[in-house]
């Protein structure tokens, strides 16, 4: 196929970023989706400018700004290949720490709005035979003490689920990408012997760069300085 698209949410940093610079190498189009409209501008000029990297303001847990993203899409590019509904951040872990604010915030971004993510991109994917990809965590295969976070990864793991289910027989293939402790932006402080993101781009990129009879539907992958 010449120049597919591959579209990412929360695409302004860590494994968003990382994710573009190895599908761009790959030969995709891209469609680079965020809050942080400025960061996906420099990002897509570093990338190959507009003919091949479109920068859309998206904040995923708005509808009207994902039917944005995916016609900006269609418009510029005729098609959609690989959806990676990757946004999302986390909080503190204890049910008394944080604030109700920033966990409706957190639910509604990692959860409503990879479910929204999804809605949107599914009518081109299924056009295009294409691919699926949403960012869960080790947090979404076991419990951690007082995350909600670990909560809305548990959410993603089985949403990952049901969308293959939905989708069994159309030809989109759908993976979850369950990352450990890595070292990106999501965390306060650096997090030392740490994944990078670029690890987890490439673990993306494995899953994408299958036959289309192959369907890597998860891929868990842990630094080896983590225990559990």
């Amino acid at each position: 196929m010449a120049d597919p698209v591959f579209l990412i949410t929360g695409a302004s940093s860590g494994i968003g970023e990382a994710t573009a610079r190895r599908a761009a190498e790959a030969g995709f189009r891209l469609v680079l989706a965020a809050r942080r409209e400025e960061k996906l501008q420099k990002l897509a000029e570093k990338l190959g400018g507009s003919d091949c990297a479109l920068a859309v303001r998206c904040d995923v847990t708005e509808w009207p700004d994902q039917e944005r993203m995916v016609a900006e899409t269609l418009e510029a590019f005729g098609r959609l290949d690989v959806a990676f509904a990757n946004a999302g951040f986390g909080a503190a872990r204890s049910f008394l720490d944080s604030t109700p604010e920033h966990w409706r915030d957190m639910v509604l971004t990692n959860v409503y709005g990879a479910a929204l993510t999804i809605r949107a991109t599914l009518p081109a994917l299924k056009e295009s035979r294409g691919h699926l990809l949403l960012t869960g965590s080790v947090a979404g295969r076991r419990a951690l003490p007082g995350s909600l976070y670990s909560c809305t990864k548990f959410a993603v793991t089985a949403m990952g689920e049901a969308a293959r289910l939905e989708l069994d027989g159309t030809g989109v293939r759908v993976t979850l990408i369950e990352p450990g402790m890595v070292d990106t932006p999501f965390f306060d402080n650096p997090v030392s012997d740490a994944l990078d993101s670029d690890d987890i781009a490439r673990a993306v990129m494995y899953a994408v760069s299958q036959p289309e009879h192959v369907d890597v539907n998860e891929i868990l992958v842990r630094p080896t300085a983590q225990s559990n």
